[in-house]
This record gives structure tokens, sequence and C-alpha cells, in this order.
């Protein structure tokens, strides 16, 4: 599959079958995070894979828009590292992307679930304490997003989207 098929295709899924994803699946969309680009090449963010029901369920209550992590059959934790690089947000970030294009190319669903708050920083640490503590991320980690994994129970419409031409512009912006 090529990266803009990925793009297009590319959905929030939210409704899971009950079927485990191969290991080797999950290794290469970790590859695939691995592998994404970080500013001056830093290791400023790091990936948990979580397969356990439990602690699936267990994650889901990190906020109340993330009831699907129930029946995902893996979550990627994605954290970022302050510490080690001013762009950790960006890193992470960048990351997720490639996560959920990996997924789509191995026909698995993937939803993006935001732990870090960056306009809330007393419930930015609510939701990420919640994860820390189930998973032992050590403090000066911070906790960026769960992407929720599996086989795609149904596959939505894709969203309409703002007109391209009020969001892109070329040379200069425009009004």
């Amino acid at each position: 599959m090529f990266v803009s098929d990925a793009i297009r295709q590319r959905r929030e899924i939210t409704n899971y079958q009950a079927k485990e994803i191969p290991d080797n699946l999950l290794e290469e969309i970790i590859e695939s995070a691995y592998l994404s680009p970080a500013g001056n090449n830093l290791p400023s963010r790091e990936f948990i894979v979580v397969k356990n029901r439990e602690m699936l369920v267990h994650l889901a209550k990190t906020t109340p828009f993330m009831p699907w992590l129930t029946e995902a059959a893996a979550a990627i934790v994605v954290t970022g590292r302050p510490a080690v690089s001013k762009y950790w947000l960006q890193d992470a970030s960048i990351a997720c992307g490639f996560i959920w294009l990996s997924a789509v190319e191995k026909e698995l669903g993937a939803a993006f679930g935001a732990v870090y708050h960056a306009e809330d920083e007393a419930e930015s640490e609510r939701r990420e304490s919640h994860v820390r503590d189930a998973l032992g991320i050590p403090e000066d980690r911070r906790i960026v997003a769960i992407i929720g994994l599996g086989y795609p129970a149904e596959i939505p419409a894709p969203k309409k989207h703002v007109a391209k031409e009020d969001i892109v512009y070329y040379e200069k912006f425009q009004n």
C-alpha cells in the first residue's frame, strides 16, 4: 500500500473485532514508530505496547473519551521526554501518525486517545498519573497519547473536511 492510500483510508476506528493482532504485525508497527523522525535524532519519545485485557480496560478510564479501548486488541502508549529534547511533543506526535498509518497499511484500525492536555495542567496531571501509575512510567516522562489498535468491526464513512481552499495557501497567507 502506498502512504497516500493509507492517508486516504485512515479512519478513527472505535469498534473492533474480538481478534488478536499477531505479534509480528505489532512489531512492524512499533518499528514504524521507532523509525519516525525526532529532532536532532534524540530519543525524546518512548513506546509501551499493551495487550493485557485488564490493563486495556484500566487505561480506557484515563479519560471519558476512550471507552473504545476496552474492545481494542492492543494499545501503544506514547511518552515524551522533555529533559531529552525541547521537541518532545512534536516528536511523539509525529510517531503517533506513523503508528496510525502503519496500522492502516496492515488493515488494522486505530483510534487516538489524547492524554497530555496542553491547556489544562491539572487535567493533564490526572490523566497522566492514571497511566503512569498503572504502567510504572517514570515521573520525568509525559504521556502524550494512547493509540488503540484492532481489526475494525466496521469502517466508518470519511469525515467531511473543511474545504482545502480554506486552509491551504500558496506563497503567502491569504484571508
